[in-house]
C-alpha cells in the first residue's frame, strides 16, 4: 500500500464513479479523457485494486470501487474545508434556473460584493428538480427554487434557506382578451388552458404548483409539449398555441407579449436557496448572508395579505 495518495487521483476516481462515463467525467474536470484514464489507472496500481469494470458500452464500479467511494468523498470534503479555511476555495457553482430571472441573480450579485475574493460561477439548469440531482451528484453546489416540490429522496440529501415569496404572473399574447387588464384575477382564467411546463423533466415542481393553484377554478394545465429552448422558439410556440404561460412577476418581457400579475388571491412561488448537506464553502456562507440581506431589504419574506401558497410550502418557508 502507498504511504500517501494524491487527492487529484481520488477526485478523478470520485468523478468517474458519479458519472460512470469517462468522457463526461473528463469534461466536468476540464481535463483530457486520456489524462483522466491515466489517473484512474495510477490509483488502481497504487491501491492494488481494480476500481471499475470498463466495456465499450458502460462503466461500473467493482466491489473495491464501491468500498473506496465513501472514504474518497470524505478525504475530498476535508481537503475542500481545509482550502476554504485558508482562502483557497474552489469556485462555487450557483444555478440561477434561467437567464433573466431576478431572485437568484440579485442574491448572487450581492454575494459577489460581500466576498469579491471568491469565484461564484453562475449556471442555468432551468428547474430545481434537475438542479437538485446535479447538486447531489456534485456537479452543482447551490440552486434556487421550490423546495417543497422536490421528491423526499432528493430533499433527504439537501438543506435550504427560505429566500422569497415571489408573486406569480402570466405571459399573454399582446392581443389576448386579458392583455388589456393591468392585473388578471384568477377567476378570469376560468376556461383557459395555461402552460406550466407539463412534461418538462427539469421542472415538475413548477407544474405541481400550477395544478394546486388551478384546482377547482376551472383552469386547465396545458398538456405536455416539446420543450422550447431559446427565446425565439418560445415566442414561436406561444404564437402557435396562444396559451397563457404561468411565470413569476420578474419574467423578462418578449416581443408581442405582455406580463400581467395574478391577483385575487395573489399566488406565490416559494423560493429557497438549496445546497447539499454537509457543504462547507465560504461562497455558501456569502450567499446565505446575501439572501438574508436582500430579503430583509426588499420584504421578500413578508406574505401579502391575500397571498396564496400550499400548506406544505408554507411549512417549509416557515422553517
Amino acid at each position: 500500500m502507498p504511504s500517501h495518495l494524491d487527492p487529484r487521483l481520488l477526485r478523478a476516481f470520485v468523478t468517474v464513479a458519479e458519472e460512470l462515463h469517462f468522457t463526461r467525467a473528463a469534461a466536468r474536470l476540464y481535463v483530457a479523457q486520456q489524462a483522466l484514464s491515466r489517473d484512474v489507472r495510477r490509483l488502481e496500481r497504487e491501491l492494488g485494486a481494480e476500481l471499475f469494470v470498463r466495456s465499450t458500452r458502460q462503466v461500473t464500479l467493482t466491489a473495491d470501487g464501491e468500498r473506496l467511494l465513501p472514504y474518497a468523498r470524505r478525504v475530498l470534503q476535508a481537503q475542500d474545508e481545509l482550502l476554504a479555511a485558508f482562502g483557497q476555495a474552489r469556485p462555487l457553482l450557483v444555478d440561477l434556473n434561467s437567464p433573466g430571472l431576478g431572485t437568484g441573480r440579485r442574491v448572487l450579485h450581492r454575494a459577489r460584493g460581500l466576498a469579491p475574493e471568491l469565484e461564484l460561477m453562475a449556471r442555468y439548469e432551468s428547474g430545481l428538480t434537475w438542479a437538485a440531482a446535479e447538486i447531489l451528484a456534485g456537479r452543482l453546489d447551490v440552486s434556487f427554487g421550490r423546495y417543497a416540490g422536490l421528491a423526499p429522496a432528493l430533499r433527504a440529501g439537501l438543506e435550504q434557506q427560505p429566500v422569497r415569496y415571489e408573486p406569480m404572473a402570466l405571459v399573454l399574447p399582446e392581443d389576448h382578451p386579458l392583455a388589456p387588464l393591468p392585473e388578471v384575477p384568477l377567476d378570469a382564467l376560468a376556461g383557459e388552458t395555461v402552460y406550466a411546463g407539463a412534461g418538462n423533466p427539469r421542472t415538475p415542481e413548477w407544474t405541481d404548483l400550477a395544478r394546486r393553484l388551478f384546482a377547482g377554478r376551472g383552469i386547465e394545465v396545458a398538456p405536455p409539449a416539446p420543450l422550447a429552448v431559446g427565446e425565439e422558439e418560445f415566442e414561436r410556440l406561444m404564437a402557435k398555441t396562444r396559451n397563457p404561460v404561468l411565470v413569476v412577476v420578474g419574467f423578462p418581457a418578449m416581443p408581442a407579449t405582455v406580463v400581467r400579475p395574478l391577483v385575487d388571491p395573489v399566488p406565490l412561488s416559494p423560493v429557497s436557496l438549496v445546497w447539499r448537506k454537509g457543504l462547507v464553502h465560504p461562497g455558501l456562507r456569502a450567499l446565505r448572508r446575501a439572501a438574508g440581506l436582500v430579503a430583509a431589504e426588499e420584504g421578500w419574506l413578508r406574505r401579502p395579505v391575500r397571498g396564496w401558497i400550499p400548506d406544505s410550502d408554507a411549512e417549509v418557508m416557515a422553517s
